[in-house]
C-alpha cells in the first residue's frame, strides 16, 4: 500500500538508492498559491546536519512536475520529484544476503522473495522526504483556515522536556539542532549521544505535534474515529513504534476524575478546563488543541556487533552496519509526523465539507 488518503491522497514513490523518490497528490484544491520556496524550507528541516547526523548529504529541492502553474494550483494531480545526489551504495555489498537486525531486510524477502538490500530500497526512512514534501501542500492548505501544526522533540535518550506553550516550544526547538525546546535537556541529551555514538550504538526518542484552532466536528464514529486515523497515519512512519493522544497511556492510572476534562465557558464559548483527551473525544475533534505523540526507535543501523542470518549460507554471522547514519533519527523525525498530522487533518476537512474545490470561483 503505497497512497494514504481518503479524498486527499497522497501515493510516494522510488526507493533510498534508486534515482529518485516522490510524490503524487491527487484531490488538492484548485486556487492555493504556491510558494516553491516554502516547500523546500519544509524540507530543509528534514534534511540531515551537524555532528548528531548522517554524512549523506542530500539537496532536497523539490521538482513540481504537475499540477501548478504559475504557483497557483490547478486542482489537478500535483506530481513531485526528489533526486537522490548523495547516493554511495558500497558498504552494502557485504549485505546481501545478511539481514540486518531491526531493519525490514528479513520481513520483505519473506513476503516479496526478493528486496532492495541498497540502503533498505522502500523500506529506508528516504521514503519520507516525499511526504514532507505533500505535508508542506497541506500545511498551506490549513493555514487559510488559520490551522497550525507545531512538532518538536518532547523526549531523546530518555530526557524528557516539559512543555506548556507548544507554540513557544516549536520557536526554541526550530533553533535546535536536535529539535529540543529545553536548552538544559538538550545539553544532557547531547553528553547521552556522545557516549551511545562512542559505543557504536544509537537512541530513541518521543516526537509531539500539536495541531491548533482545528474546528470541532471532524471525524467519523465508531470506525472513522479521528484519533484513529491519525495513529494510523503515523504509525505507517518508519521508526515509529507507538503512538499516544492526550493524556495517553498516562490515563491508565488516573481515576475518571482526573482523566475527564472539565467543560468550562471561555470567552463567551464553550471548552474544557484541561486536554487530557488531546482534541478528540468519541473520534470527534472538540475544538481543543489536538495533541499526538510518537515513540521512534533507536537507529538500527549501528556499528556495534550484532548477530543475525546468512540466508543463503543458512549461518549465523556477526555484523557490524557501516555506511552514514544518523545516531538518533528523532529531530528528522519532527517534520516527518508534522506532514502525516496535516495530511490527516487536511483528509478529515475535506471529507466534512469544509475545504471548496476551488479557491478561486
Amino acid at each position: 500500500m503505497n497512497t494514504f488518503g481518503y479524498t486527499l491522497r497522497v501515493t510516494t514513490w522510488g526507493e533510498s538508492h534508486g534515482r529518485a523518490v516522490g510524490c503524487v497528490l491527487d484531490g488538492f484544491p484548485a486556487g492555493i498559491e504556491v510558494d516553491i520556496e516554502y516547500i523546500n524550507r519544509e524540507m530543509e528541516r528534514r534534511r540531515p546536519g551537524g555532528k548528531f547526523a548522517s554524512k549523506r548529504k542530500e539537496e532536497d529541492r523539490v521538482e513540481i512536475l504537475s499540477g501548478i502553474l504559475n504557483g497557483i494550483t490547478l486542482g489537478t494531480p500535483i506530481s513531485m520529484l526528489i533526486w537522490n545526489t548523495d547516493v554511495d551504495s558500497r558498504p552494502y555489498e557485504d549485505l546481501k544476503t545478511v539481514f540486518r537486525p531491526g531493519h525490514a531486510d528479513f520481513t520483505y524477502h519473506a513476503k516479496f522473495g526478493v528486496r532492495d538490500w541498497r540502503g533498505g530500497g522502500r523500506a529506508s526512512a528516504r521514503e519520507t522526504a516525499a511526504r514532507v514534501a505533500a505535508g508542506a501542500l497541506a500545511k498551506l492548505l490549513l493555514k487559510k483556515f488559520g490551522i497550525k501544526i507545531l512538532g518538536y522533540a518532547k523526549e531523546i535518550a530518555g530526557v524528557r522536556c516539559e512543555v506548556e506553550d507548544a507554540e513557544k516550544a516549536f520557536e526554541v526547538a526550530e533553533k535546535s539542532p536536535l529539535r529540543m525546546p529545553d536548552r538544559k535537556a538538550e545539553k544532557e541529551v547531547e553528553s547521552r549521544l556522545k557516549v551511545a555514538m562512542s559505543e557504536g550504538d544509537s537512541v530513541g526518542g518521543v516526537v509531539e505535534v500539536v495541531a491548533k484552532n482545528v474546528p470541532v466536528g471532524l471525524g467519523e464514529p465508531v470506525f472513522g474515529k479521528l484519533d484513529a486515523y491519525l495513529a494510523y497515519a503515523v504509525m505507517g512512519i518508519p521508526a515509529v513504534k507507538g503512538v499516544e493522544i492526550g493524556a495517553g497511556f498516562k490515563v491508565a492510572k488516573m481515576r475518571g476524575s482526573e482523566s475527564n476534562d472539565e467543560l468550562v465557558i471561555k470567552d463567551g464559548k464553550i471548552g474544557f478546563a484541561t486536554n487530557n483527551a488531546g482534541g478528540i473525544l468519541g473520534g470527534i475533534s472538540n475544538g481543543a488543541d489536538i495533541v499526538i505523540r510518537a515513540a521512534v526507535k533507536p537507529t538500527p543501523s549501528i556499528s556495534k556487533r550484532q548477530r543475525t542470518v546468512d540466508y543463503e549460507k543458512m549461518e549465523e554471522v556477526e555484523i557490524g552496519i557501516k555506511g552514514r547514519h544518523d545516531p538518533c533519527i528523532v529531530p528528522r523525525a519532527v517534520p516527518v509526523v508534522e506532514a502525516m498530522v496535516a495530511l490527516t487533518i487536511a483528509d478529515c476537512m475535506m471529507l466534512q465539507g469544509l475545504v471548496p474545490r476551488s479557491f478561486r470561483t
